[in-house]
């Protein structure tokens, strides 16, 4: 009877408003403290307790990076034609309308030129959100022409990596593009131009295993995971178990894998000082 039946909806005053907070507080994969996530993309989505490293948009990257905020995107058109016509739980070109529709970007790679503290440069950042940050042909292409530019524009290069590796649902096509990015940096290397690598959480496949560690200079923010395979894989493949904070990157810097360790508020300085060096005073 109508009396037994538990009504679901909440009690609520006349004129009563609710207040939305679903989606204000983030938990802190550090010190696992809630964070109000305007204090977090204040803080350059860095957790202003702990200095944890959140995962940043490659648009907010540049962002950040370049003087102003302000940059010339080149190849925003690039996508992919799904080559391979590919299937597993769902159809490749499906996951690419989903991940282009989630992120406003055609593929995981956005470049841009600009100026780091008034000294022009070329520049390219990943978007994880972009299936992993996967290298498929489009990044491939992208990084390729970005290096020709470098080249043409006699710039430095830098590339911040964010990525799990080339993109299976391309198949030898991602993995082509490690050598194909691989001699474009030789190129970039023999025209005399610097390239300065900044490895991200996570960088790991076929990103690093090319470009990613290639760098004159290779950079990485504190805690990135960087490797090849990951550490799960290496455990059940050497049946042995892997020292404390293997793969991060204060591992990397301590065994001689990586040059510098560098906070996110301090990257532009650092860039802007290290390109001073390399590549000689800013052109007028």
């Amino acid at each position: 009877m109508a009396w037994f039946r538990k009504d679901k909806s909440p009690l609520r005053a006349p004129g009563e408003k609710r207040v939305q907070t679903e989606g204000l507080w983030v938990k802190c994969e550090g010190c696992k403290q809630i964070v109000w996530k305007g204090d977090l993309e204040g803080n350059l989505h860095c957790c202003p307790k702990c200095d944890f490293h959140f995962k940043m948009g490659s648009r907010e990257r540049l962002a950040m990076l370049f003087d102003g905020g302000h940059f010339v995107e080149h190849d925003a058109g690039l996508a992919s034609s799904d080559p391979l016509g590919f299937r597993d739980t769902k159809a490749y070109r499906d996951r690419l309308k989903q991940a282009q529709a989630q992120t406003g970007l055609k593929d995981a790679l956005i470049t841009g030129e600009g100026k780091i503290e008034d000294r022009p440069v070329i520049a390219c950042a990943m978007e994880f959100r972009f299936i992993g940050g996967s290298m498929g042909a489009v990044v491939g292409e992208k990084i390729t022409r970005a290096i020709d530019r470098a080249i043409a524009g006699r710039l430095p290069l830098v590339v911040v990596s964010c990525s799990g590796g080339a993109r299976m649902m391309e198949g030898a096509i991602s993995l082509m593009q490690m050598a194909k990015i691989s001699a474009g940096l030789a190129r970039l290397e023999e025209a005399g131009q610097a390239f300065i690598s900044v490895l991200t959480d996570p960088t790991t496949g076929g990103v690093t295993a090319s470009y990613a560690m290639l760098g004159d200079l290779n950079l990485a923010e504190p805690g990135a995971l960087i490797g090849f395979a990951g550490p799960r894989v290496i455990e059940q493949t050497i049946r042995e178990k892997l020292p404390e904070g293997f793969q991060r990157a204060e591992f990397l810097l301590a065994h001689g894998m990586l040059d510098a360790i560098v906070r996110r508020k301090e990257l532009k300085s650092y860039l802007a000082q290290t390109l001073g060096m390399l590549a000689g005073p800013p052109q007028k």
